[in-house]
């Protein structure tokens, strides 16, 4: 074959092939329109080309924070799901969401009020099964319209523009915007720790300690860079008083803390620290292993303020002298989510499982190991935290050779 032939042919097969390396990108684009007086969102999902998704298969919840839904396309409601069959060219969903979500106690998880709203990302924008042609990629941007007088919005997401947020999300198929979300009228503070951009943002007028925060995140922060490998671009901090929720949970690359929680408790624990781990961790636990997540979580929120020095060696034997009268009649850690006693009597597992690991290894490995291999697994069982821990270890635990493990 001539020279000419060959590269002609190989010209073809390269185009040929290009659909199976390099993806369509479709826009997908969420408007949110925040509406104090009706506690609500407006929210709107604008398809590109509705033709490169064939549906869009939502979990709806059994309450009724989702309603009057218009869609380009057909739309399907039953069961606790929506499905969207998108019509080709540009298609559109839209639909209201009841924001202000209250708890038993009278406290709110997410709130909308004249002034502002604070809320997760996740309610937004339901989560998803996505069914899409082949070749194709959702670009997805998220967008604001705020009420008359407010000044700006803050999420985790990198900001593109005064309103607007770029969601990608390399681990999932769907982008949605999840993590917290704060807007409104807003005091914040921020800086660059390491790698990443932090800010600490309230409503004004809410007790929220920003600097105490950002001055507990830079005294701990060189001890969180030597534990954790992964580190996001971001860290967004949001916090309100009552009747917010008197808590602390983590979002995707953001944190929500109470303004009337303290920084450490009496129990030697930070409340903030203990979110900074589930963020930087993003351990998924699976059959009955909460105790894996949840103890990392409690383990790293009092070792890491005393590695940092924020803990004496005899205020760190008072507090694990604490955990073991609090944890002393527990027999299982075991199922699907843990609290009090078992979660002391895990702390203490941990503590006792480290001590073992730098026995056997001459102080060469830690728990730190443990941890690492955890966070490179999609989710993990009690089995495999056995597993992984022996192999750093070089043979059998004693440690996790309990009863406290066995079950379920």
């Amino acid at each position: 074959m001539a020279v000419g032939t060959r590269l002609a042919a190989a010209c073809l097969l390269l185009a040929l092939s290009a659909p199976l390396w390099a993806a369509k990108k479709v826009d997908l684009d969420y408007q949110v329109k925040l509406l104090p007086k009706g506690d609500q969102a407006w929210v709107t999902l604008t398809l590109g080309e509705g033709s490169a998704v064939r549906s869009l298969d939502f979990d709806l919840g059994a309450g009724d924070d989702y309603s009057d839904f218009k869609a380009d396309g057909q739309w399907q409601a039953q069961d606790r799901r929506g499905i969207w069959r998108p019509a080709s060219g540009k298609a559109s969903l839209s639909y209201r969401v009841r924001i202000n979500q209250a708890r038993d106690n009278g406290s709110f998880d997410s709130r909308v009020t004249p002034k502002w709203a604070l809320l997760r990302g996740d309610l937004l924008v339901p989560a998803a099964r996505l069914d899409q042609q082949d070749g194709v990629e959702l670009v997805a941007r998220l967008g604001f319209e705020l009420p008359p007088g407010w000044k700006s919005v803050e999420t985790a997401w990198p900001r593109i523009g005064k309103q607007r947020f770029r969601i990608d999300n390399p681990s999932r198929l769907f982008d949605r915007p999840t993590g917290w979300m704060l807007a409104g009228t807003l005091g914040s503070r921020r800086t660059l720790l390491g790698e990443t951009q932090v800010t600490v943002a309230s409503p004004q007028g809410q007790g929220m300690r920003r600097m105490d925060v950002l001055t507990l995140l830079t005294f701990v922060w060189p001890q969180v860079q030597a534990v954790f490998p992964r580190h996001p671009g971001k860290l967004l901090i949001v916090g309100a008083g009552d009747p917010m929720w008197r808590a602390s949970l983590a979002g995707h690359d953001s944190i929500y803390l109470s303004s009337r929680l303290p920084l450490v408790s009496e129990s030697g624990s930070s409340p903030l620290v203990r979110e900074l781990v589930q963020v930087f961790g993003r351990i998924n636990d699976s059959h009955g292993s909460d105790w894996i997540s949840e103890g990392f979580a409690e383990y790293y929120a009092i070792e890491l303020l005393r590695r940092a020095g924020g803990i004496s060696d005899e205020r760190y034997q008072s507090l694990h002298a604490r955990l073991a009268k609090q944890g002393h009649e527990v027999t299982s850690l075991r199922g699907e989510h843990i609290a009090g006693a078992q979660l002391a009597r895990a702390v203490l597992l941990l503590q006792e499982l480290d001590s073992e690991i730098r026995i056997k290894t001459r102080n060469k490995r830690s728990l730190d190991d443990v941890l690492r291999a955890v966070m490179r697994l999609e989710s993990v069982s009690t089995a495999e935290f056995v597993q992984l821990s022996e192999s750093i270890l070089g043979g059998g635990s004693k440690v996790l050779d309990s009863e406290l493990l066995k079950g379920v």
